[in-house]
């Protein structure tokens, strides 16, 4: 009989599975792919903004994987044959910290330099972490075997608080919109934690972290997808030949006779679909209740998961707008500011507009545990993030002549230290049930290659199965 495989969740993880197991499975196999909302590409989506393609979810992937060769995003593309584009290359740059009893800025004091407003980032850091630095060696390595500490734990100890405040937090909540302090080094810098366990001094680690980088010189860090992400949703969900069906979710996971029984559909959900196998590539909360029918302990492990809600305001300047020669920047926590960070799009990404073109700006908005900051509607939100971007340039701006705003409620996982012994024990308790398997960035880390490579890892567990 014909195998049939349901993919829970149409983001790029949910659609990489898809499009692996139309790799490995038998060809007569049904794919189905399952996504509640009315689009495919969960936080991939591109928009426009004063007729310029501008991304509304992740504008750009790592070129690399950290074993070498191309990252699993990058060989995805290629497999298309969608065109990449890379970014100038143009410094980017981290605002002035607040004082620590407030502020808007740090005041130099009489007859001293005044501190620029935005900086430039220093170069030979990982994660805002410097290579060098005067330490005094531990006695023993940084970090025992199996062990996890936060990120900020880690720096604030060796090097003191104000690194975390100037340069980790600002790196880091721009990847995460987390706070170093209590984001796991294992999951967010896995090189770095490799390394302590060896190293004496925090100098040295980052050091062997950045040795044992294996991208090859020369080889661009960053790259996207020529005509935006949705390119690359659309070409994906193409290529999978699955069945799509959008609009309907999956309220219930239950063991079947051969295989799994989805329960789909409004509460109460009545209608049914018999599958042999299943990914759900869904975020934590929504794994969460699918596994609570087939092990409860896992899926209250998953369901602890925490998430931050962020925003992006998009503004178009008009042409001939004066910026700072930068690709953006960061904003420390400690600044106050809802923008955290931005990025002047048309200097970054050259091939977006020529010269008579408007001048794109994309701010991010709000921190882990800020949800309430990014409640007021989006006329508001626009004219705080306007007041802030010019604020912390330190310039006035003159007013966009079209503007919006993308909202991501839930749309970052917070990896708390022990994150990657959870995932461990989630899959070793589904491990007795390998037609079932776990995908995304839930567990595998952000960004759009931990995603593809995620998903792809899950197809090949459920493959297996259908084997037999």
């Amino acid at each position: 009989m014909r195998k049939r495989v349901a993919i829970v969740g149409g983001g790029i993880a949910g659609l990489a599975a898809a499009l692996k197991v139309r790799d490995l499975a038998p060809p007569e196999t049904e794919i189905i792919v399952y996504e509640q909302s009315g689009v495919l590409g969960g936080k991939l989506r591109t928009g426009r903004l004063a007729g310029v393609r501008v991304e509304r979810g992740a504008e750009s992937f790592l070129m690399s994987a950290p074993t070498g060769g191309p990252s699993a995003a990058a060989r995805l593309a290629a497999r298309l044959g969608l065109p990449i584009v890379h970014p100038a290359a143009v410094p980017a740059a981290v605002a002035a910290s607040a004082p620590p009893s407030g502020g808007p800025a740090r005041h130099p004091a009489p007859g001293s330099r005044a501190e620029p407003p935005l900086s430039p980032l220093p170069a030979g850091t990982l994660m805002g972490i410097p290579r060098e630095s005067p330490e005094v060696p531990t006695a023993d390595p940084l970090l025992a075997p199996g062990a996890d500490i936060s990120v900020g734990d880690l720096v604030s100890a060796r090097l003191g608080p104000e690194v975390v405040d100037r340069l980790v937090d600002p790196l880091l909540g721009g990847v995460y919109a987390g706070r170093a302090s209590d984001l796991s080094l294992a999951t967010t810098i896995p090189a770095l934690a490799a390394a302590a366990r060896s190293a004496h001094t925090l100098s040295e680690a980052v050091r062997a972290a950045q040795a044992a980088s294996k991208r090859a010189p020369g080889t661009p860090v960053f790259g996207a997808v020529d005509g935006g992400m949705t390119q690359l949703v659309a070409a994906v969900a193409a290529a999978c030949g699955a069945r799509i069906s959008l609009g309907l979710p999956v309220r219930e996971l239950a063991p079947a006779a051969t295989g799994w029984r989805l329960r789909l559909g409004p509460v109460p959900a009545t209608q049914t679909d018999d599958v042999d196998a299943v990914v759900l590539a869904v975020p934590a909360r929504a794994a969460a209740r699918l596994l609570d029918g087939v092990d409860p302990i896992a899926a209250a492990t998953v369901g602890r998961l925490d998430y931050a809600s962020v925003a992006l305001a998009g503004f178009a300047l008009p042409p001939g707008t004066t910026l700072p020669v930068l690709s953006g920047f960061l904003v420390p926590p400690s600044r106050g500011t809802l923008v955290k960070a931005a990025t002047f799009l048309t200097r970054k990404w050259t091939h977006l507009t020529g010269e008579d073109g408007p001048v794109i700006v994309r701010a991010s908005l709000g921190r882990y545990g800020e949800e309430a900051r990014l409640q007021p509607d989006d006329r508001t939100l626009l004219a705080t993030a306007h007041a802030e971007l010019a604020e912390l340039i330190g310039a006035p701006l003159p007013e966009p002549a079209e503007a919006w705003v993308q909202r991501w409620g839930g749309g970052l996982p917070q990896y708390a230290p022990g994150h990657l012994d959870r995932v461990a024990a989630v899959r070793a308790a589904i491990a007795g049930r390998p037609s079932l398997a776990l995908a995304g960035a839930a567990y595998d880390g952000v960004g759009i290659p931990a995603c593809v490579a995620s998903g792809e890892a899950a197809a090949e567990t459920v493959c297996k199965t259908l084997e037999d």
